[in-house]
């Protein structure tokens, strides 16, 4: 699973994390050192309360899938173009 990526909606434990996350974005570019996250995501089950409570994590930083997105189609294309356009870069 850590190979491929998780649709939006679904909720992710992190590696020494204690709070659920739900994913909400993908390839997030942060900082003057332009680095590109795999994931946004966002406390679960609060959601956005701020702007602080945005999390910004790498697959390699799963430690456990709680829950899957919904995934049908349309959202396996997509995913599958995501992939292609970050391993260009």
């Amino acid at each position: 699973m850590k190979n491929e990526l998780l649709p939006i909606g679904s909720v992710v434990l992190l590696e020494g994390g204690t709070k659920k996350i739900m994913i909400n974005g993908y390839f997030v570019v942060e900082g003057s050192n332009k680095k590109v996250w795999d994931y946004r995501g966002c406390p679960f089950p609060e959601g956005i309360l701020e702007s602080s409570g945005v999390a910004l994590f790498d697959k390699e930083q799963i430690k456990e899938v709680c829950h899957t997105g919904y995934k049908n189609d349309e959202v396996i294309d997509f995913l599958d173009k995501l992939e292609i356009i970050k391993n260009k870069n």
